[in-house]
């Protein structure tokens, strides 16, 4: 091949340049890419701070760009903003399983179907402590309680207010799920140490009716307002996978990102199908829709943790590997996640040792 010939066929074709029939190769196997369209990710005052302006398009138009582009743009924010080589390693624990009367459609420890879950009683406070230490010593730095209530009663909140004061004693981060709250109930929990509250929005305002209507999008929001308002930081993010569209998690990313603060942790799940529920049948989701979704949270909401959450245990170590590349960088520890499979910590060790990456440190 002649050195023209090479310069020719390793270089994209100059404006009027017809390179003609002499490459149908080059012509239908690599088609000249669509152009990513524009989208302003400079904040409303310049210097890189976070927004809380994201319209609909604009996220519509991250959700549609090349993935190549995606996937630069998000690890460009990662970058700014954490070290894109440490993860943090959480425990979620169930302190209160089964027996919830919500009818969310994608909950195994609902009442309301015969998913296998049985209600059980609150956990002692001695056995929650015993996890937190066995969390801990296996390289956790955050400890996550959850309990299946509508909302917590005040009885159970004593409860789990000593576990938050025990599990902060031994140096770990702390959060909660316990359903809605009341304004005093936030404090409480807020003068106990806790340091996180998790109530996840779900999914979009338009989807949220299909999934659950034992409760209101905008009781999630009024209690995300108390948690904040009490001091606590945020937790919320969402689900994929439940048979939304792709403009229901563009309107998902929407809702978080515009809130008035970003929620400091945004996990985001893929849906595990459990027998007994009403999407036990849903189809998977492809997992790079997955990675977009992931990649566009990063984003939206560059301080943010984004936590690569439930649903791991059908994912490949490839499609993993990719989400923290789009920005992910904190993973659930350990065999369960409440109720379900979640992979083992060899197998999360050893992913993590081959990709080089290493466990965020309390304190770090």
């Amino acid at each position: 091949m002649s050195e023209a010939e090479h310069s020719r066929r390793t270089r994209s074709p100059r404006r009027g340049e017809d390179w003609g029939e002499g490459t149908p190769a080059e012509r239908s196997e690599f088609p000249h890419p669509t152009r990513a369209p524009r989208v302003d990710l400079s904040s409303p005052g310049g210097g890189g701070a976070p927004r809380h302006d994201w319209t609909r398009e604009q996220v519509r138009a991250l959700f549609d760009l090349p993935f190549p582009e995606l996937m630069f743009r998000a690890q460009e924010i990662h970058r700014r903003n954490f070290d894109p080589g440490a993860v943090q390693i959480s425990t979620l624990l169930s302190i209160k399983t089964g027996g919830c009367p919500e009818d969310c459609a994608y909950c195994p420890q609902s009442a309301r179907y015969d998913a296998g879950v049985r209600a059980e009683k609150l956990m002692s406070l001695d056995a929650v402590l015993a996890e937190a230490r066995t969390a801990r010593a296996a390289g956790a730095s955050r400890f996550c309680m959850g309990a299946a209530w509508r909302e917590p009663k005040e009885r159970d909140l004593d409860n789990v207010c000593a576990m938050v004061e025990g599990v902060k004693a031994l140096g770990l981060e702390t959060c909660a799920t316990l359903g809605m709250l009341t304004a005093a109930q936030a404090q409480r929990l807020k003068a106990a140490g806790l340091d996180f509250y998790n109530h996840n929005i779900d999914t979009s305002p338009e989807f949220y009716g299909d999934i659950i209507t034992t409760r209101t999008y905008q009781d999630r929001l009024d209690t995300l307002q108390r948690v904040r308002e009490a001091g606590i930081h945020v937790c919320c993010g969402g689900i994929v996978g439940m048979g939304e569209t792709r403009e229901d998690r563009v309107g998902m990313i929407a809702t978080l990102a515009s809130l008035p603060a970003h929620p400091e942790s945004v996990p985001i799940n893929m849906l595990v199908r459990v027998g007994g529920t009403p999407l036990a049948g849903e189809p998977k989701l492809d997992p790079l829709e997955f990675v977009r979704t992931i990649a566009v949270a990063r984003i939206t909401m560059p301080r943010s943790m984004v936590r690569l959450s439930a649903g791991r245990e059908d994912m490949s170590e490839e499609t993993q590997a990719l989400c923290f590349l789009a920005g992910a960088n904190s993973i659930f520890y350990g065999p369960k996640l409440l109720t379900t499979s979640n992979p083992g910590r060899d197998r999360d060790r050893d992913l993590m040792e081959r990709l080089g990456m290493r466990a965020l440190e309390p304190g770090d």
